[in-house]
């Protein structure tokens, strides 16, 4: 059984391993993408601008909360990784407890602290007064499934960094099949409006989370770990690289998730149809972000293994393969963009106002597939090293000195007004590229000093 869950990464051709491996991580990416763009359709044509701008508003939010779960879990899936590829299950599976208890109290806290005080939340990003009792119900519902936002992180990491990516992928269906279905009867059946979708959301993420937990629980012997009360508890020789490493990546995640929200609270102010403007052009290229970081997920755990394998010669063949593979994707995307945009754009609304505003969205489009293109492999080798100080550096970077500056630079001081904060938004995100590319180049990599020395 455990040959079934656990598997070597560091065998056989990097091209089918990790494609292979980015497969289930690919579908799983998809299938929660026509979950999310599934809300943001059904709302468009049912609900209408409003709703739109809620969920978009709402939905930023909730991602900004989501990444804290994103920073400590990707953390976990290092860690566990390198553990595995040096043959210590035994303190792999001490992390997946510390990782349990520490983030799950983290998920009540946030979620409850959210909750109190969403209004004022709402009020900071601008939220525009046509969509405000929507977004004041998107984000009250989420809240009470911060749970299950978070478990999901922690049981995906945990199968991730084990070299499973099967299971978090039939997961995830099962979230992707139950929240379309809910979105419908919600929504469509009963006139819920957005209510009806957030708790169509919690609902199918919540059911998810279950039937994971209880997978995790018919495999405990494979995870090196018992599920025993006592294991969750923090383990002070597991927490150390958790926090050294989680810490980071969660101030990198928080960095660039704040200077987005920050960026997008001045597109809020311009009124309704920026914000669902704003909302729709995220899904879209959310499309291409899902299928490149599911190379990307894949990159990183192999990387950890090799690191803890000592295979240092197929860390740069991992990086080249996830380049090449990312690139052929945005340039699909951006062909099939310049020659349909409005069939494209049109699959979420059928506003006018909106639809004339994403014509002129293109040229950002193509900066952000660029960089999504470029970004992600590079931080699959920052990450899949577990360089805490340089993934803190490019936090910075990226979100607070690059975004933010930019984006007031070209939006405010050159009067560029809603495009300027669009494209400073783009540009921001060729930062990790940069820099991963002049650590990968300097070879510094091979010489650190790694989680599990």
């Amino acid at each position: 059984m455990a040959n079934k869950i656990v598997k070597d990464l560091n065998q056989g051709s990097v091209t089918k391993t990790m494609v292979l491996f980015a497969l289930p991580l690919l579908f799983s990416g998809l299938i929660q993408m026509l979950y999310n763009t599934a809300d943001m359709i059904i709302v468009g044509h049912f609900v209408g601008r409003d709703g739109l701008g809620a969920v978009s508003v709402g939905g930023d939010v909730l991602h900004f909360l989501a990444f804290a779960a994103m920073g400590f879990a990707n953390a976990g899936q290092v860690i566990i990784s390198q553990f595995l590829g040096a043959g210590m299950r035994d303190k792999a599976g001490k992390v997946i407890g510390t990782l349990f208890t520490f983030l799950l109290s983290t998920a009540v806290i946030l979620g409850a602290l959210t909750f109190i005080f969403r209004e004022p939340v709402l009020r900071w990003v601008n939220a525009p007064a046509e969509a405000w009792d929507y977004a004041v119900s998107y984000v009250a519902v989420c809240m009470s499934g911060m749970v299950f936002i978070y478990g999901y992180n922690i049981v995906s990491a945990v199968l991730r960094g084990m070299g499973d990516s099967r299971h978090p992928f039939i997961f995830v269906a099962i979230a992707a099949v139950l929240n379309i279905i809910l979105d419908l009867l919600f929504v469509v059946v009963f006139k819920w409006a957005i209510f009806g979708v957030a708790l169509a959301t919690v609902l199918s993420q919540g059911i998810s989370f279950i039937l994971s937990i209880i997978f995790l629980y018919r495999h405990r012997v494979d995870f090196g770990f018992d599920f025993r009360l006592e294991s969750f508890k923090i383990d002070r020789e597991a927490l150390a690289p958790l926090l050294k490493l989680g810490f980071p990546m969660l101030l990198q995640s928080a960095a660039i998730s704040f200077s987005m929200l920050y960026v997008n609270r001045y597109i809020n102010s311009y009124g309704v149809v920026a914000a669902a403007m704003n909302g729709i052009g995220n899904k879209v290229g959310m499309i291409v972000n899902i299928i490149n970081f599911s190379f990307a997920a894949a990159a990183s755990p192999m990387i950890g293994q090799a690191i803890g394998a000592e295979y240092y010669s197929r860390v740069p063949r991992i990086i080249r393969v996830s380049v090449t593979i990312n690139t052929l994707i945005s340039l699909i995307m951006a062909v099939v963009l310049i020659i349909a945009p409005r069939m494209v754009f049109g699959i979420f609304t059928s506003d006018k106002d909106v639809l004339d505003m994403a014509m002129t969205y293109i040229p950002v489009m193509m900066l952000l597939l660029a960089g999504s293109a470029l970004r992600p492999p590079l931080s699959s080798l920052i990450n899949g090293v577990g360089n805490f100080k340089l993934n803190f550096v490019v936090g910075i970077l990226d979100g607070v000195v690059i975004r933010i500056g930019l984006s007031m630079l070209l939006g405010l001081a050159c009067g560029m007004g809603i495009y300027g904060f669009w494209y400073g938004h783009a540009i921001a995100g060729f930062t990790p590229f940069v820099i991963g590319e002049i650590y990968y180049l300097s070879g510094r990599w091979r010489t650190r000093k790694y989680i599990v020395k």
